[in-house]
């Protein structure tokens, strides 16, 4: 096994444990028969505080969890593989503001569940930082987030999903946290590389100087010889 992938494998961990902690919590509502989801997000209500840290483990179904689940897990692993030096902040700074933005500004009769609003984090800071950064690898990851993920963007929009129960408020706020990363942690990690590519012209220009240089000291040793002469010969 080569570096990269170690390097790899590496970054799928947190996002796998990540991923088999929502199975987890969805196992154990079916088998307890339970519904966690009072413990979701109530905008602008104390009680509803907590749920910007526990929404993401909630989901309604199966169907809402694999849905969110593959996304995640390879979102999270190109988060970690081309943004190691600042792939914890990101992640859990998504999490948990696009999480209090919701609780601030999402609609307040309704309860908000589930890990769209990160996934949307993700899947913003991924492509508007490969755009930023114009580093040749980065920028083939926005063109692969664009393509795979480019229909996230209509999520946004509540009107496309008239009957349907879509937290909106979060994959926004979720879009809005990753463009807000990108920007404030665009010098930090891999950065284009810059090249100084030398000219013909600074070659015969640095040669004429060293020429210069030259016979500037070889000037310089016959004054002092001939000013030692000078002086040999007065005394």
């Amino acid at each position: 096994m080569n570096e990269d992938q170690r390097k790899m494998y590496r970054s799928l961990i947190l996002p796998g444990i990540f991923v088999t902690v929502l199975w987890l919590v969805k196992i154990f509502e079916l088998t307890a028969h339970t519904d966690l989801s009072i413990y979701g997000l109530y905008p602008l209500k104390l009680k509803g505080l907590p749920g910007v840290l526990t929404c993401p483990f909630l989901h309604a179904d199966f169907s809402h969890l694999s849905a969110n689940s593959i996304p995640l897990f390879f979102l999270g692993g190109m988060l970690f593989y081309f943004y190691r030096e600042i792939a914890f902040k990101v992640f859990f700074l998504t999490w948990i503001l696009t999480g209090f933005w919701v609780w601030c500004f999402a609609r307040g009769e309704g309860i908000h569940i589930g890990a769209s609003g990160i996934v949307y984090g993700l899947a913003s800071f991924l492509f508007f930082s490969g755009i930023i950064r114009r580093e040749t690898k980065l920028m083939a990851l926005t063109l692969l987030i664009a393509f795979l993920y480019g229909g996230l963007v209509w999520g946004v929009f509540p009107q496309f999903f008239p009957q349907q129960r879509i937290s909106w408020e979060s994959h926004l706020m979720g879009l809005l946290a990753g463009l807000i990363l990108a920007i404030y942690y665009r010098k930090i990690g891999t950065q284009r590389k810059i090249y100084d590519w030398g000219t013909e012209d600074d070659e015969d220009e640095s040669e004429i100087y060293k020429e210069d240089e030259k016979e500037n000291e070889n000037n310089t040793v016959d004054q002092t010889t001939n000013q030692q002469f000078r002086y040999i010969y007065k005394e």
